[in-house]
């Protein structure tokens, strides 16, 4: 079994334009154009059985009905499990957070470098105790050496602000600020997920932080439509792991994280 757990998808009308504005932002060029069809074929060439699907709302006014189009591709596919998308000056975030909850939304995904907040600001704290309360995981980007809106710096602030959050940093815990992460967040009570960094990292910085880090703690994602799973999981099997710990990163860890059996 394998679960990625960081793919976007875009609703058919937007999905092509969504898709190359965040190649521009990462000057990456895009494989995919973002869409849930894509993402299923592209996922089953490597056996992908659970996808956690999201996307980001950048404006407060987004966020329903992002939520309300990522609850419709969960009831639509089986193969996805939704987060949904907050916003800090989203005014009627209890609310929507629970509804989201009730209609079988699993987590929160926040990319605050798209998003223009800290992930530490005060506007923050009262979201993530909801989100706390709800038992909902909180998945983040983390890091980008140019910006400083997610930095590990950070998320470790919000780490011992709340610790009753469960939050997953993705891409090693800090996109192109690997030594950061080691810094700031590596043997921390946070998870993280592989995506974006396998194409980067040093294969020798990369085995380093799942020892200290522990492989409990880490997750396998592919950040579709970014990138292909087929090359995505060669880059992941490169790694000097043993089979229990690839099946920990690559699905059981997942599914303990989501409360979810094999």
């Amino acid at each position: 079994m394998i679960i990625d757990f960081h793919a976007h998808i875009y609703p058919a009308k937007i999905a092509e334009k969504a898709s190359k504005t965040i190649g521009d932002f990462y000057h990456i060029p895009m494989e995919y154009k973002g869409s849930p069809e894509q993402l299923l074929a592209s996922g089953s060439r490597i056996g992908i059985k659970h996808y956690i699907v999201h996307s980001t709302a950048t404006a407060p006014h987004q966020v329903e009905s992002i939520n309300n189009y990522i609850i419709g591709e969960t009831i639509e596919h089986p193969e996805f499990i939704g987060f949904g998308t907050i916003h800090p000056e989203y005014e009627n975030f209890d609310a929507e957070l629970r509804r989201i909850k009730e209609a079988g939304l699993k987590g929160i995904k926040l990319h605050p470098d798209f998003q223009k907040f800290a992930v530490d600001c005060p506007e923050m704290d009262k979201i993530y105790d909801v989100i706390a309360e709800l038992k909902m995981p909180v998945l983040t980007h983390a890091g980008d050496f140019r910006y400083d809106f997610s930095g590990p710096q950070r998320i470790a602030h919000v780490l011992e602000k709340h610790p009753d959050l469960v939050m997953i940093a993705a891409h090693f815990g800090g996109y192109t600020e690997w030594d950061k992460s080691e810094k700031y967040l590596v043997g921390k009570n946070v998870y993280f997920d592989t995506s974006s960094s396998l194409w980067k990292i040093s294969t020798e910085q990369a085995m380093r932080i799942i020892h200290n880090h522990g492989v409990d703690k880490m997750l396998f994602g592919v950040d579709y439509p970014m990138w292909d799973h087929k090359e995505e999981l060669e880059r992941f099997n490169k790694l000097d792991l043993n089979k229990e710990d690839r099946d920990a990163i690559l699905y059981k860890n997942a599914l303990r994280i989501l409360g979810m059996k094999e």
